[in-house]
């Protein structure tokens, strides 16, 4: 799990990755909550996610928006996190060019810029949000929403209540040939401080039936 800088545009981000199981192996890039709040690339849910997608063999980075750790600039209101977004996913890709598929994963904070990024880059293929702040963030972007993807939220979550979660979900699932899985995990609050293995055991199963299942299909000739 080496420590990373590369170039952003406001100056050096620092990252974690992890090269994936073989150059083919698809990649995924990892958003963190609210900078100005304690988010950075080590919160625990980041870390799960993280782990999760390196488990099921894709290269992975998670890395800290511009102001946090060694990352260099100031926070800007979500606009300039998402050009760092978009830089460490083209760092991401520079190193993987045969990469076949290219996921993105984000919490809270991390899901709505991830969920910009999906809108802006159509390489994207699938994405992962962990509590999206759904009426605290504005997500009418998502019109129509490019991918399908994984939402997943806290039964517990006091700070961004379920129904707004459902709101959103139920709207990008009324879309054409996007599917959404929804699963919202019992007893968990925002952080899901006392329920991290069933998120990541979620992740996983994710993963596992809508991407990893299908590539090892193809890889046999199957597919």
């Amino acid at each position: 799990m080496p420590d990373v800088i590369f170039n952003g545009p406001e100056g050096r981000l620092e990252g974690r990755y992890q090269a994936g199981r073989d150059p083919s192996a698809p990649i995924a890039l990892m958003l963190h909550p609210h900078p100005q709040h304690g988010g950075t690339m080590n919160n625990k849910v980041v870390y799960t996610l993280y782990h999760a997608f390196a488990r099921q063999g894709f290269g992975v980075l998670r890395f800290n928006f511009r102001g946090v750790g060694r990352s260099q600039g100031v926070y800007d209101r979500g606009e300039g996190e998402l050009s760092d977004a978009a830089s460490a996913l083209d760092w991401l890709q520079s190193l993987n060019p045969s990469a076949p598929a290219c996921w993105i994963a984000g919490f809270s904070f991390g899901a709505w810029i991830g969920m910009q990024l999906l809108m802006r880059r159509p390489e994207i293929a699938g994405f992962i949000s962990v509590s999206p702040p759904a009426g605290m963030f504005d997500f009418s972007f998502l019109a129509p929403c490019p991918s399908s993807g994984l939402v997943l939220h806290g039964g517990a979550d006091q700070l961004i209540p379920e129904a707004n979660v459902k709101k959103l979900v139920d709207k990008l699932q009324h879309q054409r040939d996007i599917v959404i899985d929804y699963r919202v995990v019992p007893g968990a609050n925002h952080f899901f401080t006392e329920h991290m293995d069933q998120l990541g055991a979620e992740v996983e199963d994710y993963l596992v039936k809508n991407v990893t299942k299908r590539m090892t299909e193809k890889k046999a000739g199957r597919g």
